[in-house]
């Protein structure tokens, strides 16, 4: 009976402390992801980023850093991680392919709001509209033609294309 006492306490103790580790680094790791997602925001933010990609990207690194979190809990606890891994692996590969229509038009879209080749009000003529820039969004350009249409325009078409930046009056 002593036996038995001794062998479930030895599997108590060398479990339950692993299931503690676990807890503590999903906590930790958790707390770590919230404040650098945080700070990377502030940086873009303050670096003058568009609001939106600011968002974006801190939800990016947040739920990237969560991913790995939660992957290394998940090892403390003696669940074999390869697959998962593998798993993810293999559903980003999927869903990239998806949306590469869209992944071509976000990464067009985080090249204008760096390199700003024009900004909100300028006239400009691109993907083949012509008008004045209503708003840079993180897909696509809202263009504001003469007769007072608007023109979504996809980014990587624009990016694609000629941009032709007229000068403002006055």
């Amino acid at each position: 009976m002593q036996e038995a006492i001794d062998k479930a306490y030895v599997y108590l103790v060398q479990y339950g402390l692993n299931i503690i580790a676990a807890i503590f680094i999903f906590i930790i790791g958790k707390w770590v992801a919230r404040l650098v997602s945080q700070l990377c925001e502030k940086a873009l933010v303050k670096s003058k980023v568009e609001k939106t990609l600011a968002t974006f990207a801190k939800n990016i690194i947040y739920f990237g850093i969560l991913a790995f979190v939660a992957i290394a809990a998940l090892n403390k606890l003696g669940v074999e991680t390869n697959s998962f891994l593998a798993i993810i692996g293999a559903a980003g590969l999927a869903v990239g392919l998806a949306l590469q229509g869209s992944l071509s038009n976000f990464a067009a879209g985080v090249m204008m709001v760096l390199f700003q080749p024009f900004r909100v009000d300028d006239y400009i003529e691109a993907g083949g509209a012509e008008g004045i820039v209503h708003e840079i969004q993180i897909f696509s350009t809202i263009i504001i033609t003469k007769d007072k249409k608007r023109v979504i325009v996809p980014n990587a078409k624009i990016t694609g294309d000629k941009i032709t930046v007229h000068p403002k009056a006055g």
